[in-house]
């Protein structure tokens, strides 16, 4: 039987790309920014939202971008699993992202 984690990781597991008229920024703390260059749009991200953001830019899988926010957070697979989540679908929302 799979762990939550995991089932959380199997809905995810559609590899997405961001859209090529982002630009990103990562700043020295860890944290970045986003820049639409077709809608001229903004987005400010924290360090955990830029760690999933790097990620999808090298084509890493979600799995992947989960064990990272893992050992670099010293978070559990769970909360981890949840964040990623969260910040894909809020990247989705604003139509940063495109399927690969």
């Amino acid at each position: 039987m799979k762990s939550s984690w995991e089932v959380g990781i199997a809905r995810m597991s559609n590899l997405q790309s961001p859209r090529k008229q982002i630009v990103s920024t990562l700043f020295d703390d860890g944290d970045g920014v986003l820049v639409d260059l077709n809608s001229r749009r903004y987005y400010q991200l924290n360090e955990s939202a830029m760690m999933v953001w790097t990620g999808l830019e090298k084509g890493h899988a979600v799995p992947e971008i989960v064990s990272e926010m893992t050992s670099t957070f010293s978070v559990s697979p769970e909360h981890a699993v949840k964040s990623v989540e969260n910040i894909l679908r809020d990247f989705q929302a604003n139509n940063l992202l495109q399927e690969s």
